[in-house]
């Protein structure tokens, strides 16, 4: 049973560098907070040059 355990442990493990190189795809949405910061800093403008608008 050792001797078999022995054979089964003594194996080897490959470890290579991939092919190509790994890509990693982050789809971020960021337009809201853009969106939503350019609403609140035209509201401000607006509201301080009323004569303006």
């Amino acid at each position: 049973m050792a001797a078999g355990m022995a054979g089964i442990l003594g194996g080897c493990v490959n470890v290579s560098a991939p092919d190509k190189p790994i890509v990693i795809e982050l789809n971020i949405n960021i337009r809201q907070e853009v969106v939503y910061r350019l609403d609140a800093q035209a509201a401000k403008t607006i509201e301080e040059n009323k004569d303006i608008f």
